[in-house]
């Protein structure tokens, strides 16, 4: 594991992990609650915007960076619950 996080749906995750360049690395989130969140990484090129329904099941995709990487995920209108996430190395 490389870094990882719980948050509330209402605070979002908002996180600026530091990852070694031109590595693969294994992105995975879980929200529980009703709703769905929004997953967007900075820069795009790092990974795929996603919405993933807050129903307990994990979503998970490959990341590459060659810069410093943002992460943001939000709650879309009328979202609860929590949010969990982690990055692990490929």
């Amino acid at each position: 594991m490389v870094e990882a996080g719980a948050e509330r749906v209402a605070d979002g995750v908002h996180a600026e992990p530091l990852l070694d360049d031109d590595k693969a690395y294994r992105f995975q989130l879980v929200c529980v609650g009703s709703g769905s969140v929004r997953v967007v990484f900075k820069p795009a090129s790092a990974g795929q915007k996603a919405t993933v329904p807050c129903d307990g099941a994990v979503a998970q995709q490959r990341l590459t960076v060659s810069e410093p990487l943002r992460i943001d995920v939000d709650g879309g209108k009328g979202s609860t619950g929590m949010i969990a996430w982690q990055i692990d190395t490929v």
